[in-house]
């Protein structure tokens, strides 16, 4: 059963109360306080309180700590975790991630020490309160994104929040206050210094959103973009043509596979493939980036696509991302969208079971007709393959007699 955000709310509302019973200051925090004054359904409760993590598990049993020297527990309750956080301040930062140490404080010190001033709100939800130590209602009311403090020092604090501006920039419709912008501009090379993984996590939520090109715009006019991989080198042509791609994609949001080929498809496969490494990728989301960007190049070719070579398209499970990043691809370059629908209509008239039909022969089969294990048999397979995929041959009489001439040397 999904869990729906009135379930959130009550899960967290329980928590909060429990606390203050127990004679501790405890309100709803960050994110959906913030989302709630844009009118926006929050995703998840967080809390913050003074209880320390300790206190926190004597109340709730079944908590558990995912961060217990920062003061972050998970108290579960009706199927849901809600994460608990003890007000604190943060020690001096040696990565550009995290602080060395934590001192557990007062919320105002709590608030202080977080990113923007739009995720420094508090809410008491018990006295419907709202409570803000960082001007972060009147920035939501003025549609800006600023640091809470000096921007230089946020972002030297922890350099991933320059990814977290451009994508609560993006996602909101914000502009990035002056102060705020020219701090990311000076210091857009230290994201080369974070994890590949944290990067892409940031760049990721970026990309996929409905305001992914938004996003993109901002990532290459900061100069954040020449920095998100070691072999993402800069092209400004190339990122022009990708950030039309990302307008023309649908609406809503995207699979990270097609969001991440549609800046990347002016590459080659091997380059597209470095890309993904350096970023620490998935072999399986690799795969699909590197597959979609070659198939959009067969796709560009100006002579029409072979039967077998469209049925080996549709019937990879990426097929419906590839239809989509070639409608982004003939937007962006402001093509005709005909090549798309004569490739719709062939596609459309083809039987779903015609696409990937059983082989009519196996390699136990070719070895019964005397052809070797090896190199020869799997020529022969692809031979075979191909011309059933072209509809030359439906039965296996036929293939057996295409098999034998193919030996024959005919």
């Amino acid at each position: 059963m999904s869990v729906t955000p009135h379930d959130r709310r009550r899960t967290a509302l329980w928590i909060v109360e429990k606390l203050r019973a127990a004679g501790h200051v405890a309100h709803f925090a960050g994110g959906c306080v913030r989302d709630k004054l844009l009118g926006r359904e929050p995703k998840d409760f967080d809390v913050a309180t003074d209880a320390a993590p300790a206190d926190v598990e004597n109340l709730f049993p079944r908590s558990r700590g995912v961060g217990a020297k920062f003061g972050v527990m998970l108290v579960r309750k009706w199927g849901h975790d809600v994460e608990v956080a003890t007000f604190r301040s943060d020690g001096a930062y040696s990565d550009g991630r995290h602080p060395v140490g934590v001192t557990f404080g007062t919320e105002r010190e709590d608030a202080l020490r977080r990113d923007f001033t739009i995720n420094g709100l508090f809410f008491d939800p018990v006295e419907d309160r709202l409570i803000d130590h960082v001007g972060g209602r009147a920035d939501l009311e003025a549609g800006i994104l600023r640091t809470i403090g000096d921007p230089d020092r946020r972002f030297e604090e922890d350099h991933l929040r320059m990814l977290r501006a451009v994508r609560f920039a993006a996602r909101f419709g914000f502009p990035i206050e002056a102060a705020t912008r020219d701090a990311i501009v000076r210091r857009a090379s230290f994201l080369g210094r974070i994890s590949p993984e944290r990067v892409w996590l940031e760049l990721e939520m970026i990309l996929t959103e409905p305001t992914r090109a938004v996003g993109w715009g901002l990532l290459t006019t900061m100069g954040l973009r020449s920095y998100l991989a070691a072999s993402w080198t800069a092209d400004a042509d190339e990122d022009r043509r990708a950030g039309r791609r990302l307008l023309a994609l649908p609406g809503d949001s995207v699979d990270p596979a097609l969001a991440l080929a549609s800046v990347l498809s002016d590459r080659p496969r091997t380059g597209v493939e470095t890309v993904c490494r350096d970023l620490r990728l998935s072999n399986r989301l690799t795969r699909d980036v590197g597959w979609l960007v070659e198939s959009l190049r067969r796709l560009r070719a100006a002579r029409p696509l072979e039967l077998a070579d469209l049925k080996t398209l549709m019937a990879d499970g990426a097929w419906p991302m590839l239809v989509d990043l070639f409608r982004a691809e003939l937007a962006a370059i402001d093509a005709s969208p005909e090549p798309l629908h004569e490739l719709m209509r062939r596609a459309g008239a083809i039987a779903p079971e015609a696409v990937a039909p059983p082989p009519l022969l196996s390699g136990d089969d070719l070895k019964t007709m005397g052809v070797s294990s090896g190199p020869e048999m799997g020529v022969l397979l692809a031979a075979l393959r191909r011309a059933q995929l072209n509809e030359e041959l439906s039965t296996r009489a036929q293939a057996v007699a295409f098999v034998s001439q193919q030996m024959a040397g005919g």
